[in-house]
């Protein structure tokens, strides 16, 4: 390793250790902080002699009398001089058109109401609801640091802290809202496998291999930064373009989701790009705890995912028309998961491309949009995206099977097969 890769390579380091802790105060935003302490001065000065000024006089609007049977009496209220003028420039810089103001209020009061009662870091005071609002700006645009710099009037090193306290508040609200249904909410969530076998079932009767489905479960890759020590020091390729060339498996975050029919979140785990592990603890889980899923259902799954008799997956391989009819079965409610991966990806841009080589926070960004995501939901706000074809590698990939999950595949390919032969004679 000559010297300029020993340079690059330092540098690399020093950046990941700026980013864990804070950037530095260039001069000017040095200035820019000292303005903003002249401003604060100014504000408090201005307050205090309005609160020493009487009360706004009220002024009464006398309309002609052949108008005073059409309109009310107006009343104007006259502000008392030096008070702030609707739609202050300040106020409008630092709100972006797209964000809504019940959705900050109403991520502000859950911040508020949950358990975790952590101060938000950052060394300028900043309200909570502007903490918000700072962050989903920053998760939904695509937009730098520096340019929020100019827009909420802050140092870039402020802004970063402030950005990933507001993550580690989010995620602690996790638990609350993406979890697994219980109980009547389980069984209300149940949809049919295939609309002609849920027509024909008797709710009453728990017909073997008719099985009702709880969720979608699939995978999604959030493109990270490599961290350190994952560089190719001797490659002069630009790093995106590289990581899309080599796909290094820690360019990549693993997002697992499982989402309900209407494209909620009831799952969710975040891993490296390297681990293997596709499913298996979720399997795990459901087997340790069979009360999690009513009698008769499943969870449909991507290929690659293990199959089970509570996991469904698709069929690999060269196969035949009962296969091809049950993977286009499958098909129709996988889609749900990608039209809700689609819409996370809409409303968070920033899932694009996550410029963060440390992996704990680049988890908890991911998290983050996770939780806001069905926070959203819940609120009737949908961005809706355009959902990507699955990639054709991806459709041919084999998971664990165990016998009971291929005896119970085979029976209900074979009753739909059956189903669509009676259908048609």
């Amino acid at each position: 390793m000559d010297v300029n890769e020993c340079v690059l390579s330092a540098g690399r380091v020093v950046l990941d250790m700026v980013e864990r802790e804070w950037q530095p105060l260039s001069p000017g935003e040095l200035e820019q902080r000292l303005d903003q302490a002249v401003e604060e001065i100014l504000e408090v000065d201005l307050l205090a002699k309005l609160k020493s000024q009487p009360p706004a006089a009220t002024v009464y609007v006398q309309l002609p009398r052949d108008q005073a049977e059409s309109q009310q009496p107006q009343v104007q209220h006259t502000p008392a001089s030096g008070s702030p003028p609707e739609g202050d420039p300040a106020e409008s810089r630092e709100r972006p058109e797209t964000t809504d103001d019940a959705a900050v209020m109403h991520i502000t009061d859950l911040l508020q109401s949950s358990k975790s009662r952590a101060r938000m870091a950052g060394r300028a005071r900043l309200s909570l609801s502007h903490t918000v609002l700072l962050s989903l700006t920053l998760l939904s645009e695509r937009v730098s640091y520096r340019s929020v710099s100019r827009r909420f009037r802050l140092e870039k090193g402020n802004i970063h802290r402030i950005f990933f306290s507001f993550c580690e508040c989010v995620n602690t609200l996790e638990e609350r809202h993406i979890r697994w249904p219980d109980g009547q909410e389980a069984v209300e969530a149940l949809f049919p496998l295939s609309s002609s076998l849920g027509k024909r079932q008797d709710p009453e009767e728990e017909g073997p291999g008719v099985p009702q489905v709880l969720g979608v479960l699939g995978y999604t890759c959030i493109p990270i930064r490599l961290p350190i020590g994952k560089h190719d020091v001797e490659s002069t390729v630009p790093e995106v373009k590289r990581m899309k060339k080599e796909a290094h498996p820690d360019s990549w975050l693993h997002l697992e989701l499982v989402c309900d029919l209407r494209g909620r979140f009831l799952h969710c785990r975040i891993s490296k790009g390297s681990d293997q592990d596709r499913g298996g603890a979720l399997r795990d889980k459901l087997q340790q705890h069979p009360e999690l899923m009513p009698p008769g259902s499943c969870l449909v799954a991507q290929a690659g995912y293990p199959l089970t008799a509570r996991i469904l997956t698709p069929y690999t391989g060269s196969h035949g028309p009962r296969e091809e009819l049950f993977n286009r079965t499958l098909e129709a409610h996988l889609h749900i998961l990608d039209q809700a991966v689609a819409n996370l990806r809409a409303r968070f841009q920033r899932l694009r491309y996550l410029y963060i080589g440390n992996y704990d926070r680049a988890r908890a960004v991911v998290l983050t949009t996770c939780v806001l995501y069905n926070v959203f939901l819940d609120l009737g706000e949908l961005v809706q995206g355009e959902a990507e074809k699955e990639d054709a590698m991806r459709k041919e990939e084999k998971g664990e099977e165990d016998d009971e999950g291929v005896r119970r595949r085979d029976a209900i390919a074979e009753l739909l097969f059956k189903n669509l032969d009676s259908g048609s004679s």
